[in-house]
């Protein structure tokens, strides 16, 4: 089995083809066009069995990744640290060269089975587009109301109530008569940033439609878990990706900041709170238990039964969450089973 590891930049790129013993076979550096690919594949078609290893798969490396594993290559993730790690203990130095960093990668493939494979791009990645997208505007509506909340604490007394709409926000300013030039810099402002709302809402409403109409082309049974609507089934389902790819829940939840990391010493045995895992999905999941806490269900009894244990609100909480990362994992593979 030849292992070719690829050290992926913007213009260019280095594949390193490395034998069974470590040795290298073949290298070749070419620009990445749309025909690169192409290019690979003639290059390796010397060896009939042989696997890629990439670096920086979910970044630099996306669109080779893509391309080879939508051509129906077997390809593998390799992090970027492992890369410098294996490159420092293979060279015993920290000196580095394109060729020595595909070379790296090679290796790590092939002493490392646990390395994530790359799937070709299926309908998550434009849940998680359309997720990620719908956070951007958010965020930038929540500064836009900020800078607006500001202004009108200076042209009004008591400024203004919180949660301040584009309406209420244009209503309040049709009262205001300024008496200085600033203030009536600063009214102008106001109409701009309100003006800004406008248009964020609109598009946070444009996005929601789109996530619904994404989440019911997906065919996904998640929303039927009670705190889960289309906005968090999006993110969830966006940030998971291919589920398969978690051998087993543990795995899942160690990914989402579940699972507890034990803190052992001595005779004391005892577990700490994850800071580790993808932090958006542990939020939504934050999301999903608050809300399942609030309402009549198992969720509440299940929080109930904890605090009944001694635990505290926020051990109760993370339990809960570790429970949940358990259903939507089963739920999530047996969706995608069935659509398979």
């Amino acid at each position: 089995m030849i292992t070719i590891g690829i050290d992926p930049h913007k213009s260019s790129l280095t594949a390193v083809a490395l034998d069974p013993t470590g040795q290298i076979a073949a290298s070749i550096r070419l620009e990445v066009t749309s025909t690169t690919v192409e290019r690979l594949q003639a290059w390796a078609q010397q060896w009939d069995q042989r696997q890629w290893a990439v670096e920086g798969a979910a970044g630099l490396g996306r669109g080779v990744a893509q391309g080879l594993a939508a051509a129906g290559e077997a390809v593998v993730d390799v992090p970027a640290q492992l890369a410098a790690r294996a490159r420092l203990l293979n060279t015993g130095h920290a000196r580095k060269t394109d060729p020595i960093d595909a070379a790296s990668v090679a290796t790590v493939a092939q002493h490392n089975p646990r390395l994530h494979p790359v799937h070709a791009e299926d309908h998550s990645v434009v849940l998680r587009l359309l997720s990620e997208r719908r956070d951007d505007l958010a965020g930038e509506r929540t500064r836009t109301a900020n800078r607006l909340h500001a202004l009108l604490r200076d042209l009004i007394e008591g400024g203004a109530r919180r949660n301040l709409t584009a309406a209420a926000a244009a209503g309040l300013l049709r009262t205001i008569r300024p008496m200085t030039s600033i203030d009536a810099q600063r009214k102008s402002l106001a109409r701009d940033l309100v003006a800004d709302l406008r248009r964020l809402d609109t598009a946070i409403e444009r996005n929601t439609a789109e996530i619904d109409e994404a989440i019911s082309a997906h065919g996904t049974t998640l929303t039927e878990v009670r705190g889960v609507g289309p906005v968090l089934a999006a993110k969830i389902i966006g940030h998971t990706s291919v589920v398969a790819r978690f051998p087993t829940r543990h795995h899942y939840a160690s990914y989402c900041g579940t699972a507890p990391i034990e803190a052992s010493s001595g005779d004391r045995r005892r577990h700490r709170l994850s800071r580790a895992g993808n932090r958006q999905l542990n939020r939504a999941l934050h999301l999903v238990a608050v809300c399942q806490i609030r309402t009549t269900g198992p969720g509440r009894d299940f929080y109930q039964r904890k605090l009944a244990e001694a635990k505290t609100p926020a051990e109760a909480r993370r339990a809960l969450k570790r429970r949940l990362s358990d259903t939507i994992y089963r739920r999530i593979l047996r969706d995608q089973q069935t659509l398979d």
